[in-house]
């Protein structure tokens, strides 16, 4: 297997090249969990792998929780079905508090006072009701208190921790909370070692070819943890060394002969690279910067053939969206020519006309 086939697995593995999957909730679920700080981004990023799909469809998913957003892996926002979210939180919680735990000191964030806006939190939604961010600092405020120095979002992400609360319904185009009670009834619980497993064989399947340090970083276990779970797992994969890195995979050697050519506009902080803490099967050293800014902040891109060979963002305007497209380098026009056919798919999942501009690189 070569550095090029690593992408190509990928794209195929990530459900990108093509899909098996109609609705969110299956993609959500083989995946595993998928980033989603930037709402609107991800809910491209799910769109995106289910092609003719509408952005209404998506929110519905939100709505009915089949899909729920909150925090869990590392210390941001991810798409997790209902299935997976409780048992997820029971594995990776204890550790992202922890990680935490210091920034929470300086705050003056006490177990007390956590538990002081836990008991707001749990009375605001009680009834099944799903309030906005805004709408429960009201209620902070009632209570007199302190949300200055963005400790509300610490408030908001310990309750999700503690799964007290989770994604709510869609309000008047804003993100909402409820109480997880009320979206997804309790399950079993799983050991340990079992939850351990049962990760990295998501991971590896849906993500694959990856490394170990690979699943540190996407699932924010110590590199313990995840050596374990790798070898509870590592009979349903095979494994190669390609540039001294070990790579896992299931046996898919095969995948990247099937790849065809393709060109994808992918979101922000989409899986395809930010779930790999080494991106250069994809994404060449020079170019990491224009794509990932040095405060981590992954921006929109192009993706031609598994490779990334520029970035776009999108600006909406009453029913047109115009999306404005930047090459690395020149391209050929036969490549810009499929780069505006892959925008049209945004036009498709947002209900609007789309405007493609190629800035002059």
């Amino acid at each position: 297997m070569k550095t090029n086939d690593i992408a190509n697995i990928r794209l195929v593995n990530q459900q990108i090249a093509k899909t098996k999957f109609k609705t969110p909730k299956e993609l959500v679920s083989w995946m595993g969990a998928m980033q989603a700080q930037d709402f609107i981004m991800a809910k491209w990023a799910i769109g995106t792998r289910l092609p003719g799909s509408k952005e209404t469809l998506i929110e519905e998913a939100v709505n009915k929780g089949e899909i729920l957003r909150t925090h869990v892996l590392r210390p941001t926002w991810h798409f997790v079905s209902s299935e997976d979210i409780r048992w997820m939180l029971e594995l990776t919680a204890t550790h992202i508090k922890s990680g935490i735990r210091s920034r929470h000191k300086h705050l003056g964030l006490t177990e007390a006072a956590i538990k002081k806006s836990n008991r707001i939190i749990e009375k605001a939604l009680s009834g099944g009701k799903h309030l906005t961010r805004e709408e429960i600092m009201s209620e902070f405020k009632k209570a007199k208190v302190d949300v200055s120095e963005n400790r509300s979002s610490h408030f908001l992400m310990m309750a999700e921790l503690d799964g007290l609360i989770c994604s709510g319904k869609i309000k008047n185009r804003k993100q909402s909370y409820a109480l997880l009670e009320d979206r997804v009834p309790k399950t079993k619980s799983l050991k340990r070692e079992e939850a351990l497993a049962y990760l990295a064989e998501r991971y590896f399947i849906s993500h694959g070819p990856a490394t170990l340090n690979d699943f540190v970083w996407w699932s924010g276990l110590p590199v313990s943890d995840a050596r374990k779970a790798i070898e509870m797992v590592k009979a349903s994969f095979v494994s190669e060394m390609i540039n001294d890195r070990e790579y896992w995979f299931t046996d898919s050697n095969n995948l990247s002969k099937k790849f065809s050519e393709s060109i994808h506009l992918l979101p922000a902080y989409d899986e395809f690279l930010i779930s790999y803490r080494d991106r250069d099967a994809s994404l060449s050293l020079v170019d990491n910067k224009k794509a990932v800014s040095n405060n981590g902040i992954f921006r929109p891109v192009i993706l031609i053939n598994g490779q990334v060979k520029g970035i776009w963002k999108r600006t909406t305007k009453n029913s047109k969206v115009i999306v404005e497209i930047n090459f690395f380098k020149p391209q050929k026009k036969v490549a810009q020519q499929k780069v505006k056919k892959a925008a049209m798919k945004i036009s498709l999942f947002l209900n609007k006309k789309v405007e493609v501009i190629f800035n002059p690189v």
